[in-house]
């Protein structure tokens, strides 16, 4: 391990006191946001804020500035001798899905307060200012829509969005916003709450939510994009509810079977679609008959069910939306029931910086650090950065048993390895 600058410590795996803070967030963050089976920290919630709070605590106690911006993010910093530049930024989201993991978005955020407290203690002085930001609402759990922190952030949330309800129906995204102090006024003008050409880049360290790291046995991944998605949260399929032992196969409107006989069209152009190489997921994971009228003897009369479709590909997104509505339509017509839509949610892909990508690979080399590129299967803030011409980067940590789960199993260690790649990609260009 000769080959480095001598800001970034000797054992990548460690920045002495530096591991011990991280080790003591998380163990902060799980005992303020523990929910019994795992951790819950829903976008514009108490849970949510508390986590930020810790986290500013941290950021405080090591003499960094922080403060809450228009969006009730939390942005922490570290002044450059030559502010007027601009700043570069990094971090992630601090929510979580319910019953979720530790790591998932948090990592993230840790990491970047590691690089900026490092590089602070050792009197490292960027010529531009370096942010932190502490995002809320990354994940679209509470209100079906992603990236709500980011999208505020560069002034994409739109009203509509503002007006939706969370899943349990009790509050609009809006009120929720309100009650952590946003500026929602400003977020519903579409304004950007930052000055984006004043924003020089985006770097973001993540857990990996897949088994590929781990299976390949690699500390990191350096990520090359991010993948797009259409969502419906709620599409009804009206049939005809009815005795189960009177009505025969030919006269039935059964929704559930209707369903089921979509949902299996769908697979068989899914694996057509990857036979022919293309790039595309498709989920539905909310299904249910309504368990107020549901019974083992009653026809089902109605069944909810969500759609999601993710690819790294906009005309492979497009073309299989189309033919999701065309097989709608044919088997409405075929069982005699009918498909009711939901407002059709959608989120862009996100090329990652060509220069970003080779500076992380670069570094990851000269440091003796084995990792590999690969894309990205699910969303990231990263992509709304990239998406508005900031140029993004993202770094995944090997994480096993996957991701929205309490099974989350990501070593501070390998966390460590991401931070000095970060620490070293920051006096690059900060320097």
């Amino acid at each position: 391990m000769s080959k480095k600058s001598a800001l970034v410590p000797s054992d990548p795996n460690t920045f002495g006191s530096i591991h011990q803070m991280v080790e003591e967030l998380f163990a902060s963050l799980r005992a303020a946001t523990g929910d019994g089976a795992g951790i819950t920290r829903e976008a514009y919630s108490a849970q949510e804020t508390a986590a930020l709070d810790i986290i500013e605590a941290a950021a405080m106690k090591h003499g960094l500035a922080s403060e809450r911006d228009a969006g009730a993010n939390l942005v922490v910093t570290l002044e450059g001798a030559q502010p007027q530049l601009g700043f570069m930024a990094c971090g992630s989201h601090i929510d979580s899905v319910p019953q979720g993991g530790n790591f998932d978005g948090a990592a993230g955020v840790i990491a970047g307060l590691a690089a900026l407290v490092s590089l602070k203690r050792e009197g490292f002085l960027p010529k531009r200012t370096l942010k932190l930001f502490a995002l809320r609402g990354e994940e679209s759990a509470r209100f079906g829509k992603a990236y709500l922190g980011s999208s505020a952030l560069v002034g994409q949330l739109k009203s509509i969005e503002l007006d939706t309800h969370e899943s349990n129906g009790a509050k609009t995204l809006e009120q929720c916003m309100r009650d952590v102090g946003a500026d929602v006024a400003r977020i519903r003008l579409g304004q950007p709450l930052i000055e984006l050409a004043r924003m020089t880049g985006w770097l973001e360290l993540h857990i990996e939510q897949g088994p590929v790291l781990a299976a390949r046995n690699l500390p990191i991944g350096i990520v090359t994009g991010i993948r797009g998605n259409i969502r419906h949260r709620a599409i009804r399929c009206i049939g005809e509810a009815g005795h189960s032992g009177t009505v025969p196969r030919w006269l039935r409107h059964d929704a559930v079977f209707a369903t089921a006989e979509l949902i299996t069209r769908l697979d068989q152009h899914w694996r057509k679609l990857l036979e022919e190489g293309h790039d595309i997921v498709i989920t539905s994971g909310v299904f249910g008959t309504d368990p107020r009228e549901h019974a083992i003897a009653r026809i089902p009369g109605e069944v909810s069910f969500s759609f999601e479709a993710r690819s790294q590909s906009e005309a492979t997104l497009g073309a299989f939306y189309q033919l999701f509505l065309a097989e709608c339509s044919n088997v409405a017509r075929e069982w005699g029931v009918r498909f009711d839509l939901d407002r059709k949610l959608e989120v862009a892909s996100a090329a990652m910086s060509d220069d970003w990508v080779e500076r992380l690979k670069r570094i990851a080399a000269k440091l003796d650090i084995a990792c590999m590129d690969m894309a990205s299967g699910a969303g990231h803030d990263a992509a709304v950065f990239a998406n508005v011409g900031i140029p993004a980067a993202m770094i995944f940590v090997r994480n096993e048993m996957g991701s929205h789960n309490p099974r989350e199993a990501m070593e501070v260690d390998d966390l460590m390895v991401g931070c000095a790649v970060i620490r070293e990609a920051l006096v690059e260009v900060l320097s």
